[in-house]
């Protein structure tokens, strides 16, 4: 471009400005960054700190599978109580873990959520796609590994597994989500909520099926997310076992209520909580 005076004929250059990158790309290097970041701060900057990561759970289950198939001999479903211990418990893990990291996502982040370029949702997503991988690999691996120990022969329906590990994780980013509001605003509610979920061990279905439960308990036992989510999974696992009661629907619709509340709180005071924090 060019821009002409009466009183000088010659033409003055203006140089060419860069063009601004679109907002998209700009979220997904700062996400990517921040997700870097959190590999980085938490497992070390080698890759032994992540392996490590993935492992400590898969042998702390692998141990537990241990002791308990000596007081359970017969699970309900199948020959092999590790395999279905396993099968329970590690969907109840992947929600467990994701959504205590996700909920603090806006403290191990508030340095960085000052910039503009930075926000919340940005530290949230990065935070809970680390961990969400994270359990999935150590779902892979521990499965993977007792079917092959013991010589299981299964038949695995890998969309199910999949489904199932996708609910358990949704329902960890909602409610992680409104946590990550919550524990910033209401430091007390850290203690009360780690209180309320004591039980979620027992009543998730981990050492038993939901068709076991007499009534009226297990009209009860299905208003909790993760007895479906859990059910899913072994559907997945157990070519025999079906899981007509859960629902993906009520999964989904679950985990999204705290995940909306948590975002339109966290958007009008996350200003605050950063600064209070």
């Amino acid at each position: 471009m060019t821009i002409s005076s009466s009183a000088d004929a010659q033409s003055v250059p203006i140089p060419e400005l860069p063009l601004a990158k679109p907002a998209r790309f700009r979220t997904g290097r700062t996400i990517a960054a921040l997700f870097i970041r959190e590999m980085s701060t938490t497992y070390g900057r080698n890759a032994a700190g992540y392996v490590w990561a993935v492992l400590e759970p898969v042998a702390g289950i692998a141990l537990m599978s241990i002791i308990f198939s000596i007081g359970f001999r017969s699970p309900s479903i199948g020959t092999n109580f590790p395999l279905f211990y396993a099968s329970g418990l590690l969907p109840f893990l992947a929600y467990m873990s994701v959504s205590n990291k996700v909920a603090q996502s806006v403290r191990f982040s508030r340095q960085l959520i000052i910039y503009p370029a930075v926000t919340f949702i940005d530290a949230i997503i990065a935070r809970f796609m680390l961990n969400a991988v994270t359990e999935i690999l150590a779902f892979m691996i521990l499965l993977t590994g007792i079917i092959i120990a013991f010589d299981v022969s299964v038949i695995l329906d890998v969309p199910a597994m999949a489904l199932g590990m996708f609910l358990a994780l949704w329902v960890a980013l909602g409610v992680g989500t409104l946590n990550c509001y919550l524990l910033a605003t209401y430091p007390s509610w850290e203690r009360t909520w780690a209180i309320l979920n004591r039980p979620l061990f027992i009543v998730s279905c981990i050492f038993f099926i939901y068709d076991d439960i007499p009534h009226p308990y297990q009209e009860w036992l299905w208003y909790n997310p993760l007895v479906h989510c859990v059910g899913i999974v072994r559907s997945g696992v157990y070519a025999t076992y079906d899981a007509s009661y859960a629902s993906a629907g009520y999964v989904i619709a679950f985990g999204a209520v705290p995940m909306a509340l948590g975002l339109v709180f966290l958007h009008r005071n996350h200003r605050d909580i950063i600064n209070n924090t």
